[in-house]
């Protein structure tokens, strides 16, 4: 019986997020405050009372994401004893900062940098993303393989839902056809730009350098990261995956099936939102899931 913690991505973010971890204790805010000075503005205004504009900008929504999820994590005290974690993209900074492999400001400090990097690489190149829902994984890569566009599978996040990434035209001409396949739905994501993509080429040669710069240590527990869905301890290892990410797709169904293999039998998600806890469900009915609170 082991726990598993598990960290979500972009587009769990909501306005008043983290506000009541501000006021939670001493600890907390100064967490909170030390941000706004790493960042330099201050985030915490537009997580508390920005509007939804605002939080939805790439350079703001990651590191308030990480924010929520980290200081979250930090709070819980003893009672955050994780045997395995994973994050769901960005969230995969959100879990080796509770690990114990980044440190606080290191891991904030990459994640601004990573926001600023994927922003700008989407300034390049307008592109989108877009969801499928009700098909295999088989058809989806098979089809997005015959697009001539850039337009490859980007996040798995569960049995029949795959949402895939790149061009507009790649992306529009790959939803065509997977409808005819007999996609339910082709739905286009309010995003910024194609992540998990070829496109994030530029961005991925921007973050490597700060990855490698960065001291990592052995987490307290295994990461099953991203890029292959399996579980790592090795500093090294962690480094090599965390720049692939950025390019690779986020195999999340895959980590979820290892991590109950391994033998995961609750998942508790820690920071905004509960998409991870519907995602985990779609897996397997089975299993308890359930959102970390104070």
């Amino acid at each position: 019986m082991k726990q598993a913690y598990i960290f979500p991505g972009q587009g769990a973010q909501f306005v008043g997020m983290g506000q009541n971890l501000y006021q939670h204790s001493g600890e907390t805010k100064a967490m909170f405050e030390q941000a706004n000075e790493i960042l330099g503005f201050r985030i915490t205004d537009i997580m508390f009372s920005g509007t939804e504009e605002d939080l939805k900008q790439t350079r703001v929504t990651q590191p308030a994401i990480f924010l929520h999820s980290v200081i979250l994590a930090a709070a819980l005290g003893r009672d955050f004893r994780p045997q395995m974690v994973a994050g769901h993209s960005l969230g995969e900074f959100s879990a080796l900062v509770a690990a114990g492999s980044l440190s606080f400001a290191d891991g904030l400090q990459l994640v601004a940098k990573r926001a600023n990097a994927m922003q700008k690489a989407c300034e390049l190149q307008p592109s989108t993303m877009a969801a499928i829902l009700g098909l295999d994984d088989f058809t989806v890569e098979d089809i997005c393989q015959r697009v001539s566009d850039v337009v490859v599978p980007a996040n798995y996040n569960c049995p029949g839902q795959l949402v895939i990434s790149g061009t507009l035209d790649g992306v529009d001409r790959a939803c065509a056809l997977l409808l005819e396949a007999g996609a339910k739905r082709a739905l286009k994501l309010n995003v910024g730009g194609a992540f998990h993509s070829p496109l994030m080429e530029s961005a991925k040669v921007e973050l490597q350098e700060a990855i490698e710069a960065v001291a990592i240590k052995q987490p307290v527990c295994p990461i099953y990261q991203n890029i292959d869905a399996k579980a790592y301890t090795d500093p090294a290892h962690i480094k090599h995956n965390l720049i692939e990410q950025l390019t690779g797709a986020v195999r999340w169904t895959q980590t979820v099936i290892h991590m109950i293999e391994d033998g995961a039998t609750s998942f508790t998600e820690v920071g905004p939102g509960n998409v991870l806890q519907g995602l985990v469900k779609k897996v397997n009915r089975q299993i308890e899931t359930s959102a970390a609170a104070l």
